[in-house]
């Protein structure tokens, strides 16, 4: 059963790196079938290469020239059969087409095989520049060494012996240096076509992890705007429903009412950015929630709320931000959790380094959770401004919400002034 692909998928692909097209039609043949292009190579320098060996003829004896006149031709096609495998194991043809180099120091006249001019070539583009020119090095020396030891011992004349060293050097550095431009080439383009993917990978992670970033970003505001506020309106509402004074009953509807609108409002502005059109949406951050509000609206709707700052100090827009959804949320969750709580206490301290925060009431009853939305939002709050937060119980049966956020540097044109009441 075959999976068929669905169009995002290819799309996708298509959208991806795109590469163009490499010039030439035989270049682009010799690239899709490299098989056919190996065993055309290695046909052609066979062919060059036996008729040239013919020339190894020496005066030796006959069973020595019937061996020779084997050996030699056996050699060539030995040798160029290893240029089938230049491309995965080149250092083979390499040592091969020098052992042949060697043995063609006993003609009488100079001999290059081409398969010394691929080896070579192979090498600078199969393995490295390194290893070709390492390799190429050695060889002649050895090569030269080999010619040098024949000629004292008289076994082949000092012309013969210049001329195939010579030949070989030629041969070989002409096919280190065509092989070294187009091996770095091909490895420049490698290494860009590589760094290309890796790019095209980092950006869609970075594009994953921005969007899982902004969606924690919005269901961390949305939590802590609908559960303050539902809170507020629930208690209002309760308050409401139970006074018999209908001017405080209207009073709280009021308040329900207004709260829930600044709620919506609040929602609105968050859920802007998901709009699809072409319409111009703000950057900025939204309006950092104000303490005293907060505070403000927890005694509307009937809770012993009091606020006390100290100090003063001046903070960034962002850190007055999170001070705000801090403070909101620590009084949404006293608000829940302690219904007959009798003070709840909101502390800000304003130090010269940091802003500690602390919400204290004392209507806790039993175990109270801490693994809810609303505190893992705190402590990814306070951890985005580089700070801490802690909720456990305190003495005499209280409860203590603390956060501390350091104030950092920021530009004077972001920076809210907070003064004690």
């Amino acid at each position: 059963m075959t999976t068929p692909i669905s169009r995002s998928t290819s799309v996708r692909e298509d959208e991806g790196l795109r590469l163009p097209r490499p010039p030439g039609v035989l270049r682009r043949f010799w690239a899709r079938h490299p098989v056919v292009a190996d065993v055309v190579i290695t046909i052609l320098c066979l062919l060059l290469s036996l008729v040239p060996a013919g020339a190894i003829t020496r005066d030796l004896p006959m069973p020595l020239a019937i061996g020779v006149a084997i050996l030699v031709p056996a050699a060539v096609v030995g040798t160029c059969a290893t240029l089938l495998w230049r491309r995965r194991h080149p250092l083979v043809p390499f040592v091969a087409s020098f052992a042949l180099e060697a043995l063609f120091l006993f003609a009488l006249q100079p001999i290059g095989a081409p398969v010394l001019l691929v080896s070579c070539y192979s090498l600078a583009v199969y393995r490295s520049s390194r290893a070709a020119w390492t390799g190429f090095g050695i060889a002649i020396a050895s090569l030269a060494a080999l010619a040098g030891a024949l000629t004292l011992t008289g076994v082949i004349t000092l012309q013969i012996a210049a001329n195939a060293v010579v030949m070989s050097l030629v041969l070989g550095l002409i096919g280190t240096l065509i092989g070294v431009n187009v091996g770095g080439r091909k490895r420049y383009l490698a290494a860009l076509i590589d760094r290309s993917h890796q790019l095209l990978v980092e950006r869609d992670q970075q594009a994953q992890l921005a969007a899982a970033g902004e969606r924690a970003r919005i269901a961390r505001e949305m939590h802590d705007i609908v559960s303050h506020s539902l809170t507020v309106i629930v208690a209002l509402s309760e308050g409401a429903a139970a006074t018999p004074d209908p001017v405080q009953a209207r009073t709280a509807a009021s308040s329900a009412a207004e709260t829930a609108r600044s709620a919506l409002t609040e929602m609105r502005a968050m859920l802007g950015v998901l709009r699809a059109d072409e319409s111009p949406l703000p950057l900025a951050p939204l309006e950092p929630t104000p303490p005293q509000e907060t505070v403000a609206v927890a005694q509307r709707a009937g809770f012993p709320v009091t606020l006390s700052v100290t100090g003063t100090a001046s903070i960034s827009t962002a850190l007055s931000h999170a001070l705000g959804r801090i403070v909101q949320e620590g009084v949404t969750n006293a608000m829940r959790h302690a219904p007959m709580a009798t003070s709840i206490e909101v502390r800000l301290i304003y130090a010269s380094d940091s802003v500690i925060v602390e919400i204290v009431n004392d209507g806790v009853s039993g175990p109270v959770g801490t693994t809810g939305f609303g505190l893992r939002g705190l402590v990814e709050r306070a951890a985005h401004s580089g700070g801490t937060i802690t909720s456990e119980p305190v003495e005499r049966g209280r409860w203590m919400l603390r956060a501390e956020l350091p104030v950092s540097p920021a530009d004077p044109a972001d920076l809210e002034p907070k003064d004690a009441p």
